[in-house]
């Protein structure tokens, strides 16, 4: 079976009892929809898990973006040779903004490894994917973190770029693809904003398949399976 999971936010403890409520194997295929870090109290466990699985495929978000950003700047050995130069105030910006925006978990964390988990980890995040196309029953669903910036139905996946992907959020009253049998799947924005029942459930409609249960804010791990179609949660430990 594939499954699809995204946000997961440093939910380790969600995030194993959801591999273990539906079973996930070897003969499985996990797709993560980026946002694996940040926010949550055990990021770096989660992705070590992540790494430590070869059925896993990761999709890059916009927290992997910035982690990758600053953590790649950081974890440099500062020398009396680059001290001057390797940090820019722009590099600080962004750092500061990284933390702001609940990366500081993750930057306490991946301290605390030694330089050789650490390189893993980074080139791990480097080496995500920035979309993933699947195709079952006749359907075929585009697999990306956020949305897809500058959308239009002619145009190639591939003539878009990271940036297209990551930040701009889904228009969910708007369908991208006019063909029924084609759906974009999401995560990024949590579906207690979209379904006019504010409920922290997998959103389907007009093209759509959201899959951002806001576990770190309190609602739900979700993991939604291709073949099936079913979708299997778990409730947040966290705080709303």
């Amino acid at each position: 079976m594939r499954y699809i999971i995204s946000d997961i936010h440093g939910c380790y403890e969600e995030y194993r009892e959801l591999l273990e409520k539906i079973h996930f194997s070897e003969n499985d295929l996990l797709y993560v929809l980026g946002d694996a870090m940040d926010r949550g109290p055990e990021p770096i466990r989660v992705i070590q898990d992540m790494i430590a699985r070869k059925n896993v495929i990761y999709i890059v978000g916009n927290h992997d973006y910035m982690m990758l950003r600053t953590l790649k700047k950081l974890a440099v050995e500062i020398t009396e040779e680059n001290c001057e130069t390797h940090l820019t105030s722009e590099d600080l910006i962004n750092c500061f903004y990284w933390i702001q925006d609940g990366g500081r978990t993750t930057s306490d964390q991946f301290r605390a490894l030694s330089r050789r988990e650490q390189q893993n980890i980074l080139d791990y995040v480097g080496d995500a994917y920035i979309y993933e196309v699947l195709k079952e029953h006749g359907r075929e669903l585009v697999l990306v973190h956020a949305g897809i910036r500058g959308f239009e139905e002619e145009k190639s996946l591939d003539e878009y770029d990271l940036f297209d992907f990551i930040y701009e959020r889904t228009d969910y009253n708007r369908r991208y693809y006019q063909d029924p049998h084609k759906i974009l799947v999401t995560g990024h924005t949590p579906t207690l904003l979209i379904r006019p029942d504010g409920q922290p459930l997998v959103y389907q409609g007009n093209g759509h398949i959201a899959v951002d249960c806001g576990c770190v804010f309190g609602g739900n791990l979700a993991a939604y399976c291709v073949e099936t179609e079913e979708t299997v949660y778990v409730k947040s430990r966290q705080k709303k």
